[in-house]
């Protein structure tokens, strides 16, 4: 696909993605995320062609107008939406595969200065990065990954998962793979104090009954929840 058809289709990714898009001239003021986009294509391009200073010069005039820094060396797919986008960082040996969604805020970063290497984090198709969200060094984030607002994440994360919290962690379960899904993001905190407050009910009615037969029937299916919760934490 030629370069001027892959910016046409950035455009109409925005109308797929964005349910506040009403008409087309929108897209000439509200959405920073397609101008940078616009400008690292080009720059791109030129970059490929090994065309000196031209490239970064682009860049920074990307960055200049959208607050969105993207290195021409990047590599980004294509449907690739930039939604709101202010402040996101892409370096320059990131790799972006095909439809995916990025927030603002959102820093796809190296971990080493070593030049010779590949420094930034490659995300397969389908992922959508939270708003604030740190992806730094030379991980790979699977397919259909969802990476929670305001996450670091500084490991792999296998595809079909959510990873949540500084550093990022796993969570084992399932989603729904909808666009987004952001409100199916589990909160580890509730789960572990809901945990802690069933557990000191059932001792509570041990005591005020004075009767424990219930205690071990009650106190193994809670084992079993808090033992999964820890299982998640591990990944």
């Amino acid at each position: 696909m030629g370069l001027f058809a892959v910016i046409l289709e950035d455009l109409r990714t925005v109308k797929k993605n964005d349910p506040a898009f009403k008409s087309n001239l929108e897209l000439f003021f509200n959405y920073p995320g397609i101008w940078a986009l616009f400008f690292y294509r080009i720059a791109n391009s030129l970059h490929r062609s090994n065309i000196p200073y031209l490239p970064r010069m682009l860049s920074g005039l990307g960055l200049f107008l959208t607050s969105i820094d993207i290195h021409p060396a990047a590599t980004i797919g294509r449907r690739v939406f930039i939604d709101h986008g202010i402040g996101v960082v892409i370096g320059e040996t990131a790799i972006i595969e095909d439809d995916v969604l990025i927030y603002q805020q959102v820093t796809l970063g190296g971990v080493s200065l070593d030049r010779n290497t590949k420094r930034h984090p490659t995300i397969k198709s389908g992922t959508v990065i939270g708003a604030g969200a740190k992806v730094l060094g030379n991980i790979i984030i699977g397919e259909n990954a969802r990476i929670g607002a305001n996450s670091v994440v500084v490991r792999n994360v296998p595809e079909n998962s959510t990873a949540i919290g500084i550093p990022a962690r796993v969570i084992e379960k399932g989603f729904d793979k909808s666009p987004l899904s952001h409100n199916k993001i589990p909160d580890i905190d509730k789960e572990v104090f809901g945990y802690i407050l069933k557990r000191l009910a059932v001792l509570e009615n041990a005591v005020i009954s004075k009767d424990t037969s219930s205690i071990d029937s009650k106190d193994h299916e809670l084992e079993e929840l808090y033992q999964a919760f820890l299982k998640s934490m591990k990944n």
